[in-house]
């Protein structure tokens, strides 16, 4: 039966809704060994002193972890805390009602604070400074992605900072010469915290894939004997389109949904490409050839250079995992 013009245009669509649809709607994974989200605070420019750090939570519980409902035998100290640190946590008053959910990290060597199974999603970084008994807490933060990254620059944040007061010190402590806090610097310090999601190395890793993606499919096409410039470029064409949707597609699940995600979706989009490119080679391809070839030549083909380039992909991921 000869294809309609009706039929070569509503399938390429019809795969395009799919590929559109699985973008958008997030994947899960019913079994809690699953990937779970995560949030990763990282600090630029902060000092070896000795500092603990949680998030605090607007909500009394996210997973396993739970405010302290007062009753000692109900403490659960999660993470790197000893009993004087959480029960400093614990009993830090928030402004806005914020909740310490049992677990926090020393962040002083890390300069990080990761919670990567169930975080809240609406949150406060609070960092203690136990040897100058100082909190210091950011402003209201969210989940904004699968995997959230926020930065805190601590430069010019004073925790830890004391001053010695002469004119209203009293003898005893100038003869004992011991600094103690300004009512100035006795508040809690606050941490500006900014998005830190890394966008320009996801751009340079979509760019990579979709050339080196083009460039494997290029090389078996001239295995399968295309030759010319007409024929070539409609490939390079077709490639192009394609490896464009299915990697953005793919970094919009990963960015929603995780890697696992992005596994499972790279898969089935790569099942929806090869069925659009091969539809479009069997119904346009002929036009841009002298001799056409059999309908099932240019399905091994797309089916061939999509296994390579599937193939090649998993491989340059276990080289190159910041690429793929």
């Amino acid at each position: 039966m000869k294809p309609t013009l009706k039929t070569i245009v509503c399938l390429p669509v019809f795969l395009f809704c799919i590929l559109f649809a699985a973008a958008v709607l997030p994947f899960s994974a019913s079994a809690d060994t699953g990937p779970k989200p995560s949030v990763r605070i990282n600090f630029e420019n902060m000092s070896d002193e000795l500092c603990y750090g949680t998030l605090l939570s607007d909500k009394q519980s996210t997973g396993p972890h739970s405010v302290w409902d007062g009753n000692e035998e109900d403490i659960r100290n999660y993470g790197d805390l000893d009993l004087e640190i959480w029960r400093a946590f614990a009993e830090y008053e928030d402004t806005d009602g914020f909740y310490f959910l049992q677990i926090g990290w020393q962040v002083n060597e890390t300069k990080e604070i990761a919670w990567t199974y169930y975080p809240p999603y609406t949150f406060k970084i609070l960092l203690y400074f136990p040897q100058t008994d100082r909190f210091a807490v950011s402003g209201i933060c969210e989940r904004y992605a699968f995997d959230t990254y926020y930065t805190v620059d601590m430069d010019g944040v004073n925790i830890g900072s004391v001053v010695f007061d002469e004119e209203n010190s009293t003898d005893e402590r100038q003869n004992a010469n011991k600094p103690y806090f300004d009512e100035e610097i006795s508040t809690d310090e606050r941490l500006n915290a900014y998005k830190s999601y890394q966008w320009r190395q996801e751009i340079i890793s979509l760019v990579a894939r979709i050339l080196i993606t083009i460039a494997v499919e290029m090389g078996v096409a001239l295995l399968f004997g295309f030759r010319g410039k007409k024929p070539l470029l409609f490939l390079v064409i077709v490639n192009t389109v394609t490896q464009i949707i299915l990697n953005v597609i793919l970094n919009v699940i990963n960015f929603n949904s995780g890697q696992a995600a992005f596994i499972a979706g790279y898969i089935i989009l790569e099942l929806a490409v090869f069925a659009m490119e091969a539809t479009l080679y069997c119904f346009l391809m002929k036009k841009y050839t002298e001799k056409a070839k059999p309908i099932w030549f240019y399905v091994l083909y797309a089916f061939v250079a999509n296994a390579v380039s599937f193939g090649a992909g998993l491989a340059i991921a276990n080289i190159l995992p910041g690429i793929f």
